[in-house]
């Protein structure tokens, strides 16, 4: 008789940590739906592998019920993709920070993608260093007034959809922190996907950076500054859907439906299509556009893990099983006297 696989809760990957992010911190709401997707996913606690870097949100680890791995600044990637290459059978998620993956990390993390291990990558981006008390980070704003920029930042933020998508990404998400059912669901689609799968959450820093996304988070605000993705649906938005994204010429705009344009003229979304996520993640900082989410773009491609056991294999066939000691004496061996 098969034996009886035990129905997994939220409260089987919760640990016995307590929890020390600030009260009201964007990481609450994360870690919270994580816990509570896991066990729909069908996959044994044993499973599970959270790894993640340096920055508040990489204490994550701690708090979820599972084997983690709280690892050193920017090198995540690194050590993620050994887990996964070692054992393939390992569901293995990332966690960073805007910092932590842009800054000291931004070289593992454009090759991590550009491999496509299978992984789900989640960037908290609250466009500030919150643990070490309120610098700036890699995308926060021209002209952001920090306590390491008293004056004013004079560097361009980084895009990371567009980042993302330049180093080759699979697949390529964004999120919001306070739309926590967009959140969850655009966290199942990133597991459901075979290779790299990247997305982008934006996370209110409550005590260095409060306020940093309310123009998509005011329930009044957003229903303009928000553009939700939804695979084979026309991109509207506003109000009473009132309002679209078309294409003029190489660039997006956003036009009013009514009697110059109809639902006809505007873009329906399609994930596949690479250029047109391109497009997609440069609206992020255009003022006159309104920033998308959910998912840009979604590619099927082999995995570097599956292409490394495919070249394993074809070694084994043409060589046949070798030893770790017959690898070390070499071919050629001589005796010093």
């Amino acid at each position: 008789m098969a034996e009886e696989i035990k129905k997994l809760t939220k409260k089987d990957f919760t640990s016995d940590q307590d929890v020390r992010w600030c009260p009201g911190c964007g990481d609450y709401a994360i870690l919270s739906q994580v816990q509570k997707i896991f066990p729909d996913l069908g996959i044994p606690r044993k499973d599970f592998l959270v790894v993640s870097g340096i920055g508040c949100s990489s204490r994550f680890p701690y708090y979820m019920n599972c084997y983690g791995f709280h690892t050193i600044h920017g090198r995540a990637p690194a050590v993620a993709t050994g887990a996964k290459l070692a054992n393939p059978d390992l569901s293995v998620w990332l966690i960073t920070g805007d910092g932590d993956a842009l800054s000291i990390g931004g070289n593992h993390f454009i090759h991590v993608l550009r491999r496509n291990v299978d992984m789900n990558i989640l960037l908290f981006n609250n466009r500030i260093y919150g643990l070490t008390k309120g610098q700036y980070s890699p995308t926060s704003e021209v002209g952001k007034k920090t306590v390491s920029t008293p004056s004013g930042s004079l560097d361009h933020p980084f895009n990371p959809p567009a980042l993302a998508l330049g180093s080759g990404a699979t697949f390529v998400a964004r999120t919001i922190d306070k739309e926590v059912r967009h959140m969850g669901a655009t966290i199942r689609k990133c597991q459901e996907h075979k290779g790299s799968s990247f997305v982008e959450i934006y996370q209110n820093c409550n005590i260095f950076n409060d306020g940093a996304f309310i123009d998509l988070t005011d329930r009044e605000k957003k229903l303009m500054t928000q553009l939700v993705l939804e695979e084979g649906e026309p991109m509207v938005f506003g109000p009473n859907k009132n309002f679209g994204i078309r294409l003029d010429g190489s660039r997006m705009e956003c036009v009013e439906l009514g009697s110059n344009f109809t639902v006809d003229d505007i873009l329906v979304h399609d994930p596949k299509d690479k250029n047109l996520a391109v497009l997609l993640s440069e609206m992020t900082y255009d003022e006159n556009l309104p920033v998308p989410i959910g998912v840009l773009y979604s590619e099927e491609k082999l995995t570097y893990n599956e292409m490394m056991v495919n070249q394993i294999n074809e070694a084994i066939e043409s060589k046949g099983k070798q030893d770790l000691q017959s690898l070390i004496d070499g071919p050629e061996t001589w005796l010093v006297k």
